[in-house]
């Protein structure tokens, strides 16, 4: 009856998966993707190699990672990018719930590799940080709630949301991870915003995070370091952000050239929270333009694409998506030219990592998959005829 009344896109029976999927792909959004992919390994071949030295490795160890774990990580993603809504939702759900009890064993089994903060399950081979999945998984949990919750009879979502957004942060408050806490925080909002919160109640949730924070600063001393370290004027040239800073204006507009840059033999983060230095200093800020370009293209495409959807899960978990992975992003180079107080927050598909790069395939997978053109009419249909 729906789209009797509305329209429809024409339905191709019989139609092979890989032709549907590959004709209602969002492509401008999947080739960005493996654009930056593809950046994050050529700035891999620089800023991993002196690591690798340091750490008596052969010189393209991390790179060989990098490739494997970012292979994972693009089937993950054409594979997530290829479901339904209905199945993104309950893997959501499973991998949420999967999340949560590593995140609750995290204290007993974690360790912080030297870092000050347990964040990690170490596998050996690897390591495992159970936030960089919990996001995703949270996003399509409180989007199902909320979007239950506006149907008749549905369950109180929002209430429920957040009380599990008030434990999840205590656990991730806990490590401490303060730059995750920040991400689920804010994809929170993002839901509960565009799902229609009352603007009251948007006013005393900022309170609330102003004040948590202010809480954090009196009793953590790892926040308060860091933050006090954002304040002060002074930059000390020997701290991350200080080499991180004088690799920036090194850089200029085309960069000193490929292999010549030296903050990546400083820097002991190089090759993760700060990548953006060394392709500001190897490339210039032409590469850092185009980096930039290219998460503008996949969250602003994916914005107006949702803007059609009628579906209010899909609405509200694709925003959800999409503003994280923008934001995440952005912290990170905001970091970097310290605009932002450190977080420890890697650039996805940029930095190198195992389970954020996974974490991030998983996360536009899903995305994709929202964002999938689907026979229905078009949100501005529905205005058009109330309106007549």
């Amino acid at each position: 009856m729906t789209e009797m009344v509305h329209g429809a896109i024409p339905a191709r029976a019989s139609e092979p998966v890989l032709p549907r999927w590959w004709r209602t792909i969002d492509k401008w959004s999947l080739t960005s993707i493996f654009v930056l992919f593809g950046i994050g390994l050529l700035l891999a071949l620089a800023a991993s190699v002196p690591l690798a030295t340091r750490n008596g490795l052969p010189p393209f160890y991390y790179v060989e990672r990098q490739m494997f774990f970012g292979g994972m990580a693009m089937v993950a993603m054409v594979t997530m990018s290829m479901m339904s809504p209905d199945m993104i939702r309950r893997l959501g759900v499973l991998g949420f719930l999967a999340s949560f009890v590593a995140l609750i064993l995290l204290p007993m089994f974690g360790t912080d590799f030297g870092k000050g903060a347990i964040r990690w399950f170490s596998l050996g081979f690897a390591s495992f940080q159970p936030s960089e999945f919990l996001k995703p998984g949270f996003i399509i949990v409180t989007a199902w709630l909320m979007a239950a919750g506006q149907e008749v009879n549905g369950p109180p979502g929002k209430r429920i949301s957040f009380a599990m957004l008030t434990v999840i942060s205590g656990f991730l408050a806990m490590q401490p991870d303060f730059g995750q806490t920040a991400l689920i925080l804010f994809g929170w909002s993002v839901i509960y915003f565009v799902a229609g919160a009352p603007m009251v109640l948007i006013g005393s949730f900022m309170a609330a995070v102003v004040f948590a924070g202010t809480l954090f600063y009196e009793s953590s001393e790892h926040f308060a370091r860091r933050i006090d370290g954002f304040m002060n004027p002074d930059l000390d040239p020997r701290t991350q952000l200080g080499y991180a800073t004088n690799a920036i204006v090194e850089g200029g507009f085309f960069g000193v050239g490929v292999g010549e840059g030296q903050v990546k033999w400083s820097l002991p983060d190089a090759h993760t929270d700060f990548i953006i230095a060394v392709a500001a200093e190897e490339y210039g800020l032409i590469l850092v333009l185009c980096i930039i370009a290219l998460y503008a293209t996949i969250v602003v495409r994916s914005l107006f694409r949702l803007m059609r959807e009628r579906d209010p899960f899909i609405r509200l978990a694709g925003t959800g998506l999409a503003c994280i992975f923008g934001v995440q992003a952005m912290i990170n180079m905001g970091v970097a030219v310290r605009l932002l107080p450190a977080k420890g927050m890697t650039l996805p598909f940029v930095s190198y990592g195992g389970s954020s790069v996974i974490a991030a395939g998983i996360t536009v997978g899903m995305l994709l998959a929202l964002t999938r053109s689907r026979p229905q009419g078009e949100m501005s249909d529905i205005l058009f005829k109330r309106g007549r």
